[in-house]
């Protein structure tokens, strides 16, 4: 058998492969560039840009947790204008996808971040980020209401015609419902999930083993909450989903499309690995082989869930 073919469709945005760095574990992009070509990848989600700079929490900022990793990074950046001054033209000759994140405090903000970063050359898609937990004691609560999460889309939307990707919490008392109004205000993908909001002590200073308290909780613990949201989103909404938590293995890239991600985002698993991503795409294309796959894009929401077990049975 010939080589699949591993390139996906997110609308009408064409990736050689489905396969991203995740927003925070590549930097601006150039974090990666010691270790591989960028252009290996599918694409690539830059930190988080917000209008103004961020210093971000103090540390200690990461903790280990069995099975994951606890992080607060909070969002530092250099700011829009910050962002624009160093990093506005390093884009124009990508030959991967760059995603750039944005967050803001208010709906106009994003509305100000896609304006301005639509016009960098190179940026082929933009995520909105409304639901970090480690900005704050409460974090970004956009992603848990319907009408707040429709009101920053519907924002953004009105700002760009680019593509809007917006990266939901599995925090949300109905992720579907959430889900629904991010496409109904005009996002063109779905990113699920964000990290889950948790906490690690140290007893005996009676401290939090991180600098600002809480913190998200990333990794493979994440990832059947996450293939879970996968699935019931990507069977309620008519737009792509983008699956990311816990992804660190091919046989975990090819569950989530499975369940309904179009493409997927790798996080954790590259501070363990900086060429984690690179093992992964060498196997999709052996266990294609071995399964006799010729498109990777056919697996897509192909799982078949079992019919609930009727009251009284």
């Amino acid at each position: 058998m010939i080589s699949p073919d591993l390139t996906v469709r997110l609308g009408s945005l064409r990736l050689r492969n489905p396969v991203l760095a995740a927003s925070g574990t590549f930097g601006m992009g150039e974090v990666g560039l010691p270790f591989f070509p960028l252009s290996r990848l599918g694409g690539v989600v830059l930190k988080t840009v917000t209008p103004w700079p961020r210093k971000g929490n103090p540390p200690p900022r990461t903790a280990e947790v069995t099975g994951g990793l606890l992080n607060s990074i909070g969002l530092q950046n250099p700011g829009l204008a910050g962002f624009l001054e160093k990093y506005g033209s390093s884009y124009r000759d990508s030959d991967t996808c760059v995603v750039a994140s944005v967050a803001g405090a208010k709906a106009e903000d994003y509305g100000e971040l896609v304006s301005a970063l639509s016009d960098v050359p190179g940026v082929g898609a933009l995520e909105l980020n409304l639901s970090c937990p480690n900005v704050s004691h409460r974090g970004l609560d956009f992603a848990k209401s319907p009408s707040t999460v429709a009101k920053v889309v519907a924002t953004a939307r009105k700002a760009t015609r680019a593509h809007l990707w917006a990266k939901l919490t599995p925090e949300a008392n109905d992720v579907v419902e959430i889900a629904r109004a991010a496409e109904e205000a005009g996002a063109d993908a779905l990113t699920l999930v964000n990290t889950i909001p948790g906490l690690l002590v140290d007893w005996r200073k009676r401290r939090p083993l991180l600098g600002a308290g809480f913190g998200g909780l990333s990794g493979p613990l994440l990832k059947p909450v996450a293939l879970r949201l996968v699935a019931l989103v990507s069977a309620a909404c008519g737009i792509p989903v983008v699956g990311v938590g816990g992804i660190g293995s091919a046989e975990d890239v090819l569950e989530f499309m499975v369940a309904g991600a179009t493409a997927v985002q790798v996080g954790t698993a590259n501070f363990l690995d900086p060429e984690a991503m690179i093992g992964i795409l060498k196997n999709l294309d052996r266990l294609l082989v071995e399964e006799g796959i010729a498109r990777i894009d056919s697996l897509v929401g192909t799982l078949s869930m079992p019919e609930p077990t009727p009251w009284g049975s």
